[in-house]
């Protein structure tokens, strides 16, 4: 997707900025009905919506390094994420990759296929993909 398409998706969209970003970002995937921990950012800078499009993106400072501790799996965010979201899904994602082994895999997919299954999936451009439980990518409310 070309810039001015990134430009094109941001207008008419609800921006958020400052202390209210980190709160916004766990709103964004209550309400797709992911978890909310699954966007771990620290000092987001800005979060938009353009609820006509699906189209968000998070920007934080500085890139993240983050283990998920109950999976044993580093991923990396970059200081931008964006993606289209609907329930249960986000796609054509862009800033976020898992370390497999000893490289790092770009992550352009990540969905809920089946609610009872409690398993979320985590997909590539290649067509491979990896599930896992949904419970390690909850947090609590008062957790940062």
């Amino acid at each position: 997707m070309t810039s001015q398409q990134f430009t094109d998706h941001r207008q008419n969209a609800d921006v958020f900025t400052g202390e209210v970003c980190k709160q916004k970002s766990k709103e964004l995937l209550a309400s797709i009905s992911l978890p909310k921990g699954l966007l771990p950012l620290d000092d987001i800078v800005e979060v938009g919506h353009n609820k006509s499009t699906g189209f968000v993106w998070l920007k934080q400072k500085r890139r993240k390094n983050h283990k998920f501790r109950k999976i044993g799996k580093t991923v990396s965010y970059d200081t931008e994420v964006t993606a289209f979201v609907e329930e249960r899904r986000m796609r054509r994602l862009t800033g976020v990759k898992s370390k497999e082994l000893l490289i790092w895999i770009t992550v352009t997919d990540i969905y809920i296929d089946d609610v009872s299954s409690g398993k979320i999936t985590f997909g590539t451009a290649t067509g491979i993909s990896r599930s896992f439980p949904v419970s390690a990518f909850e947090v609590d409310d008062d957790e940062n």
